[in-house]
């Protein structure tokens, strides 16, 4: 039978006959009222919890305490919710979390937003007392940005942390480079990037072997002794291209020479090679060593005979061995990185001229070499020159 046939005086007086009843179970004085003993049980037990002293007040309190937990989880997920746009992840985490207590304290209070976001008071009293160097160094920072934004954009957006720190510090503003690259970084200033190199050695099988003089050795202990050199192209509208050919000296990586045309004739070469004799000025380049691969025009008679007639001894690394000419390829392609800048091609042929003209000019007077120490090849061939008339 269920308990609500029986009217609170009956379960009154049951449980009264149950404590009246020594050594009595609740089965056998259940039985005796001819009701269930676990329904007997259940009335003792709430009998005896509704007699303790205070037990009405326990019940509210527990209704109360239950009421501000959910209370406080309701207002830790609504810190939580408030705080996912100031966790940016990385090095700045943990001051993210110190500038959402200080915005929110007012509403939360700072233990609360300690222990729910995880940081410790202590550490957050010490971030606030240093709000004044911070904002003293955000301002340095920004100030820093400005400078370095502006040698980002004279060098048409190709330097990169090693430049502009060089550049920074000849002009009297010696700084770290962490610190310049963690400006860059803040503020998205960026250089380029190496692109992917295209092979453009067409080889000659059938050509008159000639020893490597360099073994991969591009390095050079005087001006005007050692010079390497190679083709690209460069990627005109409509699918066409010119061609590029350079000679640079490995003592100063100085671009002494090069070449455009629309064609990649013999012609291309010769041209360029005699434009880093007209710039070395009276004796040209007489003695020097001229390395290139094994491309046709390299190879060719014509070539041979104009080598002969400035006097350069010929050398030539291995056939379908790009790394033999390792040097000349790799300034082919930081021009054309800092020319093109991403984009696939120039306008036209016109265009393709100035920028590889602008660029070389500007290589060999002003854009720093990290392998000169950065600064540019003519300050390095004039700063070398200096020293050994010195020593003489």
């Amino acid at each position: 039978m269920g308990t609500s046939k029986y009217s609170p005086e009956f379960r009154a007086d049951a449980v009264a006959l149950y404590h009246s009843s020594p050594g009595g179970t609740y089965a056998s004085v259940a039985k005796d009222l001819g009701v269930n003993h676990e329904t007997l049980r259940t009335w003792v037990r709430d009998a005896e919890q509704a007699a303790r002293p205070g037990a009405v007040e326990a019940t509210a309190m527990e209704k109360e305490n239950r009421q501000l937990r959910a209370r406080v989880k309701e207002l830790e997920l609504e810190v939580l919710r408030r705080a996912a746009k100031y966790f940016c992840g990385g090095d700045q985490l943990v001051s993210s979390r110190f500038q959402f207590v200080e915005d929110h304290r007012g509403a939360f209070g700072v233990k609360r937003l300690c222990r729910i976001l995880a940081v410790s008071r202590s550490g957050f009293y010490r971030w606030l007392a240093g709000a004044s160097a911070r904002a003293s160094r955000a301002r340095a920072d920004a100030e820093l940005a400005e400078h370095i934004n502006r040698i980002h954009q004279e060098s048409d957006g190709t330097y990169g942390v090693p430049r502009v720190t060089a550049e920074l510090k000849e002009a009297g503003r010696p700084v770290n480079h962490k610190r310049v690259e963690r400006v860059m970084r803040k503020f998205h200033i960026v250089g380029l990037h190496l692109r992917k190199k295209v092979r453009t050695t067409i080889p000659e099988p059938s050509a008159t072997p000639v020893p490597d003089l360099l073994q991969r050795d591009f390095a050079a202990q005087e001006p005007n002794t050692r010079y390497v050199g190679d083709i690209t192209y460069l990627p005109i509208g409509n699918g066409q291209f010119l061609y590029l050919a350079t000679v640079l000296d490995l003592f100063s990586k100085r671009l002494t020479g090069w070449s455009i045309a629309d064609h990649m004739r013999t012609s291309l070469v010769t041209d360029a090679l005699r434009a880093a004799a007209r710039a070395r000025g009276r004796d040209g380049l007489r003695g020097a060593i001229f390395h290139s691969d094994n491309g046709a025009q390299y190879v060719s008679k014509e070539f041979a005979q104009v080598c002969s007639e400035l006097g350069v001894t010929r050398s030539r690394g291995a056939v379908g061995t790009s790394a033999d000419n390792a040097a000349a390829e790799s300034l082919n392609a930081t021009m054309k990185r800092e020319t093109l800048q991403g984009r696939k091609r120039w306008n036209g042929a016109s265009e393709a001229r100035l920028a590889v003209f602008r660029w070389a000019t500007r290589y060999n007077t002003r854009r720093r070499h990290s392998r000169l120490g950065q600064i540019s090849p003519i300050t390095y061939e004039q700063r070398s020159t200096n020293k050994l008339a010195t020593a003489a």
